[in-house]
């Protein structure tokens, strides 16, 4: 029986962690430990922990280090052959570790395990059932906002995990690398799924598998620091991970892309906040054009065999 390490990311989230702990405390695979890796709360969050959890690991961090950084510091903290990283606001139904340890044993290519999430306040409606991503570059939750109507049960594979709560392989981890620091906060699994999915790794969606998830309650659902950091890191997905001929092929949407975001932006007053990161994506390219010299040397797939996982 693989051992599971469950690695939280908690931020001022004792209230979330009320929650989480016990559901995790309740699941039925046999072999799991939990770490909380606390990202410098202001709340009572490492103090709770030590006096209510006493066989919870706790890594406290002095300041908060940024989502991206955190998440690889939860990595290098667990020390189970899967790795379950989870946000504070989650909460899992009983069977969803082992139903996600059965899932990746049955499918050895798999380098990650997506449960079906659905919305913590409104429990019949989903919150994603797996990651997609389009070659016009954008990503997406599957079935986000859908009422469940058992449209989602079937098992699937898909482009990838919300690293919110997901059991990643660690071997596939040391293969694939740890998450890129350089984009702090959001789209950090979006790239580290296309990393994976170029590698030769899939991801499989697990609808036995339910968590509930209270949805950006940290960050804050739509906010300038959740606007910056999507509009800034999406190029760098693009420009490290699109093979040359996938660059080439679907220029012409990527650039449309580009310019709904401009015109949203103006139209709600977010231009400003677009520009900054559309400056730093840029100041920034030459680091990720580096980097994607080391992604595209041990591709194993084609952007034509991609299509299975990529929409148009």
């Amino acid at each position: 029986m693989p051992r599971v390490s469950a690695a939280v990311l908690n931020y001022d989230g004792r209230h979330h962690l009320e929650r989480l702990l016990p559901s995790l405390a309740k699941q039925t695979h046999p072999d799991l430990d939990v770490v909380v890796v606390d990202n410098g709360s202001r709340d009572d969050s490492v103090s709770w922990l030590g006096a209510n959890w006493p066989e919870v690991e706790i890594v406290a961090l002095a300041a908060n280090v940024g989502i991206t950084p955190a998440l690889n510091i939860c990595v290098r903290a667990a020390r189970g052959d899967l790795v379950l990283l989870l946000n504070n606001d989650v909460e899992l139904e009983p069977d969803c570790v082992a139903e996600l340890v059965a899932a990746l044993q049955r499918q050895p290519a798999s380098a990650v395990a997506a449960p079906k999430l659905l919305d913590m306040n409104s429990r019949d409606v989903i919150d994603g059932a797996g990651d997609t991503y389009t070659w016009a570059g954008q990503a997406d939750r599957r079935g986000h906002g859908m009422l469940d109507r058992g449209q989602f049960d079937d098992p699937a594979e898909v482009f990838g995990a919300c690293g919110g709560a997901a059991l990643y392989r660690h071997a596939a981890i040391e293969q694939v690398g740890l998450f890129d620091e350089r984009f702090f906060a959001m789209y950090e699994d979006v790239d580290w799924s296309f990393r994976a999915q170029l590698r030769g790794w899939s991801c499989v969606y697990v609808p036995t598998a339910r968590a509930y998830h209270a949805g950006s309650a940290t960050v804050g659902a739509i906010s300038d620091f959740s606007l910056y950091h999507n509009w800034r890191n999406a190029p760098w997905v693009v420009v490290k991970n699109y093979p040359a001929s996938a660059l080439v092929r679907h220029a012409p949407a990527l650039l449309w892309g580009q310019l709904l975001t401009l015109a949203m932006a103006l139209r709600r007053g977010w231009v400003l906040i677009l520009l900054r990161a559309w400056r730093d994506a840029l100041r920034g390219m030459p680091a990720v054009l580096r980097d994607r010299r080391e992604v595209q040397r041990y591709r194993t797939r084609t952007a034509r065999e991609l299509d299975a996982v990529i929409g148009r």
